[in-house]
């Protein structure tokens, strides 16, 4: 699917769309992606923050996506894990950079070209507008080539 054409519908995707994250930028090889959350009353916490919740959603779906568009239907593609480390209180437009680099993908080709499994970190940070750290995370991909491929 063509990048401008998926960043548009993952936009309106109502889990993003009513959390107030916005995809900015989608390179069209999938190499690199860009999120904000800009806040809202709807995505405050008590404490007149970023919720939580949306500050981790910002990076769910990206690594596990670009992986998947680079090896293909070839392999199976999934998050197996996720973790979340709030650094400190996030306000106003937060945002996060992922960059995929061929290194990574060599890697993970080389590792489930048998057929087993591959479990990979991949750790981003969300900044604020002064580029400063508000969260860090880390995402865990499980990769494995499918059967007979």
């Amino acid at each position: 699917m063509r990048a401008s054409l998926f960043r548009h519908g993952l936009n309106l995707w109502p889990p993003y769309l009513l959390a107030g994250i916005h995809l900015t930028t989608l390179s069209h090889d999938y190499r690199h992606a860009q999120v904000e959350l800009r806040m809202r009353p709807w995505n405050r916490n008590y404490v007149g923050t970023h919720f939580g919740g949306s500050l981790f959603a910002m990076t769910d779906p990206f690594w596990m996506l670009m992986v998947l568009h680079h090896l293909g239907r070839d392999h199976f593609v999934w998050d197996k894990a996720g973790e979340i480390e709030f650094v400190k209180p996030g306000r106003g437009v937060v945002q996060v950079s992922f960059t995929l680099d061929d290194t990574v993908l060599e890697t993970l080709r080389e590792d489930a070209a048998d057929g087993g499994k591959v479990l990979r970190w991949f750790e981003t940070d969300i900044v604020d507008a002064a580029g400063e750290v508000v969260a860090r995370t880390r995402k865990q991909l499980y990769v494995r080539r499918k059967p007979g491929r």
